[in-house]
């Protein structure tokens, strides 16, 4: 199901995010930028090693930004990497670090004037955070960036901002979420 905030639509889909036709998919990516687990390796593998080259001349980013690279041969014609928190324990400004990573990604593909993003269940594969949890964050920080565009009154360049998940269970906690955001 998908929902409209002012001018961008918000979906939740199953699927490889690899395989996407958007401007560009969002890697969880490590402060080091180096793409060599998860689904960072997946995207360096399928798009190239280009990704990998271009964000080696970037070097390390803070947990909580975000940078683009090229999509080499992706479908998407970007790379944002995300850096989202390792989980600790829950209460160790994690929930803080992944909004802001949401938010960086939001932000660098609108500077880019991107019209379609596509974004992970960020921090929850190897870094560990429980998807429940990631789930209500990133999706609340996704809504709550184009409700507060709207509030103000500006378009974003986003259209189509697509939550994507590899599998059943984290789609259907993900697509519960983005209802939840939308209920009066």
């Amino acid at each position: 199901m998908s929902h409209k905030v002012g001018n961008t639509e918000i979906e939740v889909i199953q699927g490889d995010i690899t395989l996407l036709e958007v401007e560009a998919i969002v890697n969880p990516a490590n402060t080091f930028l180096l793409h060599s687990g998860g689904l960072a390796a997946a995207i360096v593998k399928r798009g190239g090693m280009i990704i990998q080259q271009e964000s080696k001349k970037i070097g390390n980013i803070p947990t909580g930004t975000a940078v683009i690279t090229n999509g080499g041969n992706l479908k998407a014609k970007h790379v944002i990497h995300a850096v989202g928190p390792k989980y600790k324990d829950g209460k160790s400004g994690e929930a803080e670090k992944l909004a802001s990573a949401v938010s960086s990604a939001i932000i660098v593909a609108e500077r880019k004037k991107l019209k379609s993003i596509a974004i992970p269940a960020i921090s929850s594969g190897i870094f560990g955070y429980p998807v429940e949890e990631s789930a209500k964050i990133i999706v609340k920080t996704v809504v709550d960036h184009f409700k507060e565009k709207n509030k103000s009154k500006e378009e974003s360049t986003l259209e189509k901002v697509v939550l994507c998940l590899l599998d059943e269970e984290t789609f259907k906690i993900f697509d519960s979420e983005l209802n939840k955001n939308f209920k009066k």
